[in-house]
């Protein structure tokens, strides 16, 4: 699973030639001085994204460290264009993110099924003689060269898009989450960092509705620093919806410990802290109902005001309140006003 899952890569890109065109004059039994008819070039062939929603992982571009487009062909007589250079169109998950290499700018994102950009664009083909014809130059002798393609490299990254991104320290229970909720099999392990990368799973709701969400590899402490999994978690929280932050019931501090992961995400990125976000406090079936109630009035004396942020206490192991934690997400997500 671990080997399959690729969010990075780095490609060189050459686009396609633009063909040259055509310094040509027309000539027939019945036409022996003809004017000008050389036609244009063809198009250098373009390199373009396609979205591809099947695609989870750019595992198919990992070792294909060069990608080359066909060049076009020359025109030719009779004002014919030549022949435009054939596209490369690399498929890719949705979610995908194109940067220039050198300066790390950011070309455009791939959010749609079959959505097409260019990463890459082809040379144009060059204009022939017949295109400088005036009533000064009645014979040009003279086209245009066609542009020649361009060498540029790339950084594809791709950012899990999902509704809902489970935020947590490793063994929080986010794993066992994702499994009890949809059909996905995460693995699961009572070790640090089981999941070295996001998992998706598909939740059911009611009257055939659904919604996406994403087990995401542990947070720890300085995360935004890139200790740990840090910033390969954390540019995957960039793209979901609503976020649920999970915390163990037997954690020393659960207000602090929340504080820890809410820090860790507005170091790497302060527009984070304005998803919607919810607390879900695992592995409570340990929890009677008098501690339970006991641990609630503790997280809603120390967050309250603007750092106020819905509760729910749920047990994957034992299915308590899943159901419950499944409505409070729906409504997040459908909602403008929820709390």
């Amino acid at each position: 699973m671990e080997s399959s899952f690729v969010d990075y890569v780095k490609i060189c890109c050459r686009s396609g030639k633009g063909g040259a065109g055509s310094i040509h004059f027309h000539r027939d039994k019945f036409t022996a001085f003809g004017g000008p008819d050389g036609g244009n070039g063809g198009r250098g062939g373009h390199i373009i994204l396609k979205g591809n929603k099947q695609l989870w992982t750019l595992i198919h571009l990992k070792y294909r460290k060069h990608v080359i487009a066909k060049e076009g062909t020359n025109g030719s007589s009779g004002k014919s264009t030549g022949k435009q250079g054939k596209d490369e169109i690399l498929e890719v998950p949705l979610g995908t993110v194109a940067r220039d290499a050198e300066t790390g700018e950011i070309v455009f994102e791939i959010t749609e099924d079959g959505e097409e950009k260019i990463l890459v664009a082809g040379g144009r083909g060059g204009l022939g003689n017949e295109n400088f014809k005036n009533s000064t130059q009645q014979n040009p002798q003279f086209a245009q060269p066609g542009e020649p393609g361009k060498i540029e490299w790339k950084i594809l990254e791709l950012k899990v898009l999902a509704d809902v991104g489970l935020v947590g320290f490793p063994n929080a229970g986010k794993s066992t989450l994702l499994s009890v909720v949809s059909a996905a099999k995460p693995e699961i392990a009572n070790y640090p960092f089981t999941t070295l990368v996001p998992n998706l799973g598909i939740v059911k709701y009611h009257d055939y509705k659904s919604f996406v969400m994403a087990d995401i590899p542990g947070i720890i402490e300085g995360a935004h620093e890139g200790k740990g999994l840090g910033l390969r978690f954390l540019k995957h929280i960039e793209r979901n919806s609503s976020l649920l932050f999970l915390v163990s019931c037997d954690s020393p501090d659960i207000v602090d410990e929340y504080k820890i992961l809410l820090n860790e995400l507005k170091k790497f990125n302060p527009e984070l802290l304005d998803k919607k976000r919810i607390l879900g406090i695992s592995k409570s079936d340990l929890l009677d109902a008098e501690l339970e109630a006991e641990m609630q009035k503790d997280i809603d004396k120390r967050l309250k005001g603007k750092n106020k942020i819905p509760t729910i206490f749920f047990s994957s192991a034992g299915h308590k309140n899943i159901d419950r934690l499944k409505d409070m997400l729906w409504q997040q997500l459908n909602s403008y006003d929820f709390m």
